[in-house]
């Protein structure tokens, strides 16, 4: 359902499935590993945005909440060039109005 969302919005110029642990995988260091968001984009207006998709069964435990406060900080040192969408599954009912409210 992510994927459907990212492809159909005007704001996103071109999109990847970032698949884990390849030679080409965009990741982010952890305490422990590598977190290995679902979608990278680039936007019409060439920021960057980095997605990580997650079920609501699997938003509130140590990993995630680790995740998402990386990718939170990531978006705070990129001085606007980088977003970071915490997509939840049915968290606001709505992917593609939660993700014109970001990249706006």
């Amino acid at each position: 359902m992510c994927a459907v969302v990212i492809d159909d919005h005007p704001a996103i110029k071109h999109w990847v499935r970032n698949v884990d642990r390849t030679p080409w995988s965009y990741w982010l260091p952890t305490s422990t590993d590598r977190f290995y968001p679902d979608f990278i984009a680039e936007l019409i207006d060439g920021r960057i945005l980095v997605v990580e998709y997650k079920g609501q069964d699997r938003t509130d435990n140590t990993d995630s909440r680790e995740k998402r406060n990386i990718g939170e900080r990531l978006e705070e040192v990129s001085e606007g060039r980088v977003l970071f969408w915490w997509a939840e599954d049915a968290q606001s009912g709505n992917l593609s109005r939660e993700l014109t409210a970001i990249t706006s």
